[in-house]
């Protein structure tokens, strides 16, 4: 059994002395894992990295068997942000929340499409909160998607700066002052567009999507949001303005 595709990196581990496991997001066949023979050698240490963009064959004997991959390189993504490292930052962090939340061979093509516009928009002025928009696009297509349009207590559609945890609805200023210690704060930035947000507004933004990340996509499973993430809030929580 083969396939010829193309897909981003979205994580590598060693195995054995001089082999890796690579989970590929792919354009027709989801994400998928397989096994490079000589992938952790000096030759062929850059090629896996997070992000990169690789054209890949897969080739196993039945479709249920890990498989090996042959992969070559299309465009070494993570080699541009070198030198700037919040882009980097996010696109680690954009691939490795990609390689826990997506199901196993599964078709995503939707997935991969939304991947790769961000990448692209990684390091053009905006590109912060394009990251968390896409953060919130991922839960929606997830299944998983928030209701921002409008106060879940009245109705209205202004002065909308929380979200109800329970039920994942925007909740108004008026109505929300009472439950201010229970509820996410909503900065405005995702729901309308705005030419500048602070680094305090992108953590809340995160804050927001890592929360119902943790409680919808994984709440069934030991694995948790991965540690990069982290460092992205921090890094993004030190900006005053972008």
């Amino acid at each position: 059994m083969d396939w010829t595709d193309k897909g981003f990196v979205l994580s590598s581990r060693r195995y054995g002395e001089n082999s890796l496991i690579v989970n590929i997001l792919t354009r027709e066949q989801g994400r998928h894992g397989g096994l490079v023979r000589g992938g952790a050698s000096a030759r062929n240490r850059g090629l896996y990295q997070p992000g990169n963009y690789l054209r890949v064959q897969w080739r196993g004997r039945l479709l249920e068997h890990l498989g090996s991959f042959k992969c070559e390189l299309i465009y070494s993504h993570a080699a541009d942000y070198l030198n700037t490292p919040l882009p980097l930052l996010a696109l680690s962090t954009a691939t490795a929340i990609l390689n826990v939340t997506l199901p196993e061979r599964s078709p995503s093509f939707e997935f991969f499409i939304k991947l790769k516009s961000l990448i692209n928009e990684l390091g053009d002025p905006g590109w912060e909160m394009a990251y968390v928009r896409w953060e919130l696009g991922l839960l929606s297509d997830l299944g998983f998607g928030l209701d921002l349009t409008e106060c879940a207590a009245t109705g209205v559609q202004t002065d909308l700066i929380y979200v109800s945890p329970r039920s994942g609805k925007a909740v108004s200023a008026a109505a929300g002052k009472r439950f201010h210690d229970k509820l996410l704060s909503l900065p405005p930035f995702m729901r309308e567009d705005a030419s500048k947000v602070t680094g305090k507004n992108l953590c809340q933004g995160l804050a927001l999507t890592g929360f119902f990340l943790d409680r919808h996509v994984l709440m069934d499973s030991k694995i948790r949001l991965p540690p990069v993430r982290e460092r992205l809030i921090d890094s993004f929580s030190l900006l005053e303005e972008v």
